[in-house]
């Protein structure tokens, strides 16, 4: 659109005036009517494709005072930890619950092979180090994965750490038995 030469600056106008705004590549276009001139559209980006996975891929998790690290493969649901099933190694269910989270969030559980190497911690540690550890390999092998991920709180480290005891008492918190007399 021409500017309006009665709308110059220092001259009223009746008219009220439409907010201005520059475009890519500094074309004009009107806000309020959404019109554009000398608009040109662009071409929409070509969809991303995303080829099957094939490759490895490696991340850590951490929880407590447990690390995971974690090796993906595609393959058909096999998850190994320090060598030994899945369910032989974590034998409560919600150990197991925990650990396979993310597997469950992107509906990956028969679609890739996990190594799991985990030390330190317990089993409660150590189930949630093995999830945030295929969380981050999840999001390796495929971006598109984040928000569901993300909408769980899988990808969020749990920073929660054991309080450590205090000098003069017996403990974190406790404190020795008081006597008034």
């Amino acid at each position: 659109m021409s500017e309006n030469p009665e709308n110059t600056p220092g001259t009223e106008s009746a008219e009220p005036t439409a907010p201005v705004l520059t475009g890519p590549g500094g074309v004009v276009v009107n806000d309020l009517i959404g019109a554009a001139s000398e608009l040109t559209p662009e071409p929409a980006p070509a969809p991303i494709v995303h080829a099957p996975f094939t490759g490895i891929v490696n991340a850590t998790g951490r929880r407590k005072t447990a690390v995971a690290r974690v090796t993906l493969t595609a393959g058909k649901g096999v998850i190994t930890v320090n060598g030994r099933e899945f369910e032989d190694y974590f034998t409560t269910p919600v150990s197991r619950a925990v650990a396979v989270q993310p597997f469950i969030a992107v509906d990956g559980l028969k679609r890739f092979d996990a190594k799991v190497k985990t030390h330190g911690g317990g089993s409660t540690g150590q189930a949630g180090a093995v999830s945030l550890g295929i969380a981050r390999a999840l999001l390796l092998v495929d971006a598109s994965y984040r928000p569901a991920l993300k909408s769980k709180g899988l990808l969020t480290r749990d920073s929660r750490e054991k309080e450590r005891k205090k000098s003069g008492q017996p403990g974190a918190r406790k404190r020795f038995q008081f006597s008034k007399r």
